[in-house]
């Protein structure tokens, strides 16, 4: 990290909106020095007014050496979220850390999709599988509260970070320890969502997510490995008409469209994320079988 621009030699210019300036020039973008800046303060990571309305105060020199500390993380591309130890995700305050992936916003796409789907069922069950932070059962949890919503997870910490989120939301979620739809038993469900491992052994972007667990972001040598088994075994827990809504990488909606309508999948179609991707595909299991 460049410290030859820290307003540390003058203490009354070490201001908010000074150091602000700093971390932007730094190279973090100004989204990331606010919401860092407002976690160093004790604040919560929105409140954007008070930093409009406190620009010239002068920081704590302790506040300032935390901020430095955080925004030297952050340019090693560690997640904001894991820095804070927050993260808000379809509107729920989410705490996650390095046990879990960094949730994203355009997962929120997944959740949507499978609420409209689910819309006019009564009491719907739903399973989340790989649920890493609980980000996606506890959104569905939260917008259908009468539906009886399933995670799973294969790693007993991530589970331990869900459990804690959804024990702190007051939402009640069953909880499975296992691989995919091994653990599900005789289950029956009206949509299986998930956000699974999607990256190629080597891809380039592992290079920017060496903070996230590894074990969530990789699947084979081509990506493709989680999402065919989830596919093999997804319609023996589906309900007939029942949804499969999974997220992928950016080039590999055509290859799940294959894998799907050659499982039995009908009405197989794809959603793009908010850059206008092709990220979420799913299909509906055969209504007669």
């Amino acid at each position: 990290m460049n410290t030859s621009n820290v307003p540390a030699s003058d203490p009354l210019s070490v201001t908010v909106q000074t150091t602000l300036n700093w971390a932007q020039h730094q190279g973090v973008t100004r989204l990331e020095a606010q919401m860092l800046l407002l976690h160093s303060v004790g604040r919560d990571l929105h409140d954007r007014v008070w930093l409009l309305s406190h620009g010239g105060d002068v920081l704590d020199p302790f506040v300032h050496l935390t901020f430095q500390a955080q925004v030297a993380r952050r340019l090693a591309h560690e997640p904001v979220a894991y820095i804070t130890g927050l993260k808000e995700f379809f509107g729920l305050p989410l705490v996650v850390d390095a046990r879990v992936l960094d949730p994203r916003a355009d997962t929120e796409v997944l959740v949507e999709w499978a609420l409209s789907c689910l819309a006019d069922v009564a009491s719907p069950q739903v399973v989340d599988l790989g649920t890493g932070s609980g980000a996606i059962a506890l959104g569905l949890k939260h917008s259908r509260p009468e539906a009886q919503v399933w995670a799973v997870d294969l790693s007993a910490d991530a589970l331990a970070v869900a459990q804690a989120n959804a024990e702190r939301l007051a939402l009640p979620i069953t909880w499975r320890h296992g691989s995919w739809c091994a653990p599900l038993g005789n289950a029956q469900f009206d949509a299986i969502v998930s956000n699974p491992p999607y990256l190629a052994e080597h891809d380039l972007h592992l290079r920017s997510l060496k903070h996230e667990p590894l074990q969530a972001l990789v699947a084979g040598h081509d990506g493709l490995s989680d999402i065919r088994q989830i596919v093999q075994q997804a319609g023996s827990h589906l309900r007939p008409g029942g949804w499969l809504l999974m997220e992928h990488g950016f080039d590999q909606a055509l290859t799940v469209h294959d894998l799907l309508r050659n499982a039995g999948f009908e009405q197989v179609q794809s959603r793009p994320d908010l850059a206008g991707i092709l990220r979420c595909t799913g299909g509906r299991w055969a209504t007669m079988k």
